[in-house]
């Protein structure tokens, strides 16, 4: 409308490109310069400054990117050893956990917050077809935008976590990537670049109450089986529609979500046991 009345330079102006800054934090883990980062962060940026806190800047280049689990991985070239964190293990965390986390929240540079692990494998995408692998540590350690990418520590300094995720209605809720998760995948990150993961070839949905006794069970743990894709692993290994998957490679399955997580960090081209119930009758 404006260049209706007043001419061309005025529609210019909303055509211009602009550059667009962006903030967040993120974690050296190797002394070669490594850092970890949310995918998010830095995706389709086209520069990286990473500021340290001894005032020191550094460009970075992108490794590799992984948006399933909104995990990246940023290098910086350096001189001397790069002071790194250690990693921890996110498994044992337990909720009631003290946790800290260090980020960039509003552009405040190097704030720290702490706060407790409220609850363990929260998932937050409930899109199915996006196949996203969500398990996110919730803490109520304040977490607000420009935290992403930031380390969640433990008590010993180590990384449990990268903050990731905020609910906007409330300020005590977070979320973080359990860096196991991260740990799985960075080898592949580092070495090629990309993220290869299992595929199992079937469809699934949780079991509800009406579904339990429908097909009586006795309980409502596993992944029931709705399709199988022609072809597909599961298909060529003789699962059927209306099996309940309630283990894989060892792994019980006890939740619906926890079937594409175990079947994702297993190894491609690697021959595992699934259980199955069919019928009432447990099949391997």
């Amino acid at each position: 409308p404006l260049e209706e009345f007043f001419g061309p330079p005025f529609g210019e102006l909303f055509r211009r490109e602009r550059t667009v800054p962006s903030l967040g934090p993120g974690f050296a883990i190797s002394a070669d310069g490594y850092i970890i980062t949310n995918d998010h962060v830095v995706a389709e940026v086209d520069k990286i400054e990473v500021h340290f806190l001894e005032g020191e800047v550094l460009e970075a280049e992108v490794v590799a990117r992984d948006p399933k689990t909104d995990v990246a991985l940023i290098s910086v070239e350096t001189e001397g050893e790069l002071p790194f964190l250690p990693l921890g293990d996110s498994d044992s965390m337990r909720p009631g956990d003290w946790v800290v986390a260090i980020g960039n929240p509003f552009g405040l540079a190097h704030s720290v917050t702490a706060g407790l692990v409220s609850a363990k494998n929260r998932p937050l995408n409930t899109d199915p077809e996006s196949r996203r692998f969500d398990d996110f540590i919730q803490t109520d350690a304040a977490i607000n935008p420009g935290n992403s990418g930031g380390p969640l520590l433990n008590l010993k300094g180590e990384v449990v976590g990268i903050a990731t995720a905020i609910n906007p209605r409330a300020n005590t809720i977070g979320f973080a990537v359990p860096i196991n998760i991260a740990k799985q995948i960075l080898p592949q990150l580092r070495t090629t670049g990309r993220v290869s993961r299992g595929w199992l070839g079937v469809y699934i949905q949780a079991i509800d109450e009406d579904t339990a006794e429908r097909l009586d069970l006795a309980d409502r743990k596993g992944a029931l089986v709705t399709k199988v894709e022609p072809g597909a692993p599961a298909d060529r290994a003789g699962l059927k529609r209306g099996d309940v998957i309630i283990e894989f490679d060892g792994k019980p399955v006890d939740e619906m979500d926890e079937l594409p997580r175990i079947v994702a960090a297993t190894p491609v081209g690697e021959t595992v046991e699934v259980k199955a119930l069919r019928k009432g009758k447990k099949k391997s």
